[in-house]
């Protein structure tokens, strides 16, 4: 089993940033981040592999959202650019058995309990 621990959402205005930490209680293979609006179904933000080496990114956040890990903290980030209004969410942290980059919710096994991201003026 293993728990995460999202922090750092809030609000923000459009175009600032936030940045998102995610802390596992143990090390962990693929991590990923997902967010969800309210009606409107959970969806892929970034995702990032055991080593840290391969990464994946929504086309909506490509070039704007940055994500990390500290292996030797077990934690994962989320640096969060030109914030704009659509991005409004909550954020979830997610960790997976597979050692490759994943993209998809049922591909997850862990989840945090999310973290509220609001951009807005």
């Amino acid at each position: 089993q293993v728990q995460l621990v999202e922090s750092g959402g809030g609000l923000v205005q459009p175009g600032g940033s936030l940045s998102l930490s995610c802390a596992a209680s143990r090390r962990t293979y693929t991590m990923g981040w997902f967010r969800q609006a309210p009606g409107k179904e959970r969806e892929f933000v970034a995702a990032i592999n055991w080593s840290g080496g391969v990464t994946n990114y929504a086309d909506s956040v490509k070039g704007r959202f940055t994500i990390s890990r500290v292996n030797a903290k077990n934690t994962m980030y989320l640096q969060m650019n030109s914030l704009k209004p659509e991005d409004t969410a909550v954020y979830y942290c997610a960790a997976a058995k597979w050692t490759t980059v994943r993209v998809e919710v049922w591909d997850y096994d862990y989840w945090g309990q999310g973290t509220q991201v609001t951009v807005s003026s």
